[in-house]
């Protein structure tokens, strides 16, 4: 098939966003699809290799093109739409357009069926829910007005009943959209993943043994991630050491989990990395005698979310203390790969820390069935369940 991919994102972007769009892409064009990528200009000068960035080698069967912007934010927003209307429509047209930009499927999908190739969503939330619940839950984010909220109610629907392939990334977010919108013949869960660059079964080496032990958290900093509960957790584990891996300089967030580590003492026990590149991340992960994984419960957390970092934690071949919320049980079993603690509450993720350190024998075998467990959730394996949406609807619109 040939895949038009289109993301209205800067590109190379650090954020989870970037990661599973490249690596989706890849595999994709890996299995043997002509895939071609549209997205924006890096923001960065000299502008940076997408393939260097992730880690990935170049292939044959993908592009990657970034479309000529200029100008404020809306003639930005305007000259990607427009620019990825030419390319779904014009010369080479692709069989099929893949995308994950809400604005971009509705948009498309209001040219007639045959005029357009066929459109496959790939649905990471409800976007009222969202735009409503971020406020609380990022810094930087604005309260939306009624208009905006109608607008994407608008394009929610549009999509839901056009779109020719529907996916979702956990079962909680597909039956919360067949609860609001009525039910779809076509919706698939199709999980994020993970890259896995050796034997999945080979048994991972622990930390000394006279080390202290480590709590490892990898992501962004935002407050629906949990990162200040892990912080309050380790307030209550003297024993352990922190270290946190994420954050960006110019956002408030890693300001304010440092000051709440200062606040409770812990600046000698708690170290910040800010952003790494994602094979330093990897690095860290495998210094961890704890992977802990604390988001509280939010409209994104509950139902919505499949992390990349939980994929990573389980690649780690570390156990991991996660919190217990409907989407993460989708993929994690308590006490057979992860332990499950109440969501929100430090001292609850201080117990299941706690519990995991002081028995070595359960904390390898959760770590070695989550690196077992994880084999079902590569890159490639998320591609091969795409393809089968995306042939169903080449199918269907021919």
């Amino acid at each position: 098939m040939r895949i038009l991919y289109l993301a209205d994102i800067r590109f190379p972007l650090e954020r989870a966003n970037g990661i599973q769009s490249m690596e989706t892409c890849h595999a994709l064009a890996r299995r043997g699809h002509d895939v071609h990528v549209v997205v924006r200009p890096d923001t960065h000068l000299p502008a940076r290799d997408p393939y260097a960035f992730y880690g990935l080698p170049r292939l044959d069967r993908l592009s990657i093109e970034r479309a000529p912007l200029m100008g404020p934010e809306t003639a930005r927003r305007l000259g990607y739409l427009a620019f990825s209307l030419g390319r779904a429509l014009g010369a080479g047209r692709p069989d099929v357009v893949l995308t994950r930009d809400l604005g971009v499927a509705s948009f498309l999908l209001r040219i007639p069926t045959g005029l357009r190739p066929p459109l496959v969503y790939e649905s990471h939330g409800y976007a009222p829910d969202v735009a409503q619940a971020l406020p609380a839950l990022v810094a930087t984010a604005r309260p939306p007005g009624s208009r905006k909220l109608a607008r994407l109610q608008q394009r929610e629907e549009v999509v839901w009943r056009k779109a020719e392939g529907y996916v979702t990334i956990t079962q909680g977010l597909a039956d919360h959209l067949s609860e609001r919108s009525g039910a779809r013949a076509d919706v698939t869960v199709v999980p994020d993943g993970v890259r896995l660059d050796d034997d999945a079964t080979a048994p991972r080496p622990w930390p000394a043994a006279d080390a202290r032990p480590l709590v490892v958290y990898a992501g962004h900093l935002y407050a629906w991630k949990g990162v200040d509960i892990l912080i309050e957790a380790l307030a209550a584990l003297p024993e352990a050491d922190g270290l946190i891996v994420g954050g960006h300089e110019r956002e408030p967030d890693l300001g304010r989990v440092r000051a709440l580590a200062a606040r409770l003492n812990l600046e000698s026990r708690v170290t910040f990395s800010g952003l790494l590149d994602p094979p330093l991340v990897r690095a860290a992960l495998a210094r961890a005698s704890v992977l802990a994984l604390p988001n509280p419960e939010s409209a994104i957390s509950t139902r919505f979310t499949s992390p990349l970092k939980l994929f990573e934690y389980m690649a780690a071949g570390r156990p991991i203390v996660a919190s217990d919320l409907p989407a993460i049980r989708e993929i994690l079993t308590p006490d057979v790969d992860a332990v499950l603690v109440r969501p929100g509450d430090p001292a609850g993720l201080a117990a299941g820390i706690r519990r995991v350190l002081g028995d070595p024998a359960f904390a390898s075998r959760l770590a070695g069935a989550a690196r077992a467990r994880v084999r079902a959730f590569t890159w490639d394996r998320r591609a091969e369940l795409l393809e089968r949406v995306l042939g169903r609807a080449v199918g269907g619109q021919q």
